[in-house]
């Protein structure tokens, strides 16, 4: 599944463009390197997003075309 997909079924990042636009200015890394929106993501990887000053690190355990709401925080884990 793309990285942009991901971040906005998991609702990380609540649309889509706002994904692709963090991913095109570098602040979305996937298992430490800079990621673009079209990346592949997996289970197990990690993914890390900078807002502002505060970061966000994650591991991804599943990759699911959609998710309800109540589903979408089982996706992922806070590291």
């Amino acid at each position: 599944m793309r990285l942009d997909k991901f971040l906005k079924i998991s609702r990380l990042i609540k649309r889509r463009t706002v994904a692709n636009e963090a991913c095109d200015a570098g602040r979305v890394t996937v298992n430490g390197k800079v990621a673009k929106a079209s990346q592949a993501v997996k289970a197990s990887d990690i993914i890390e997003i900078q807002f502002g000053n505060k970061a966000v690190k994650v591991e991804v355990l599943d990759v699911t075309e959609t998710a309800k709401k109540e589903e979408a925080r089982e996706l992922y884990r806070y590291i």
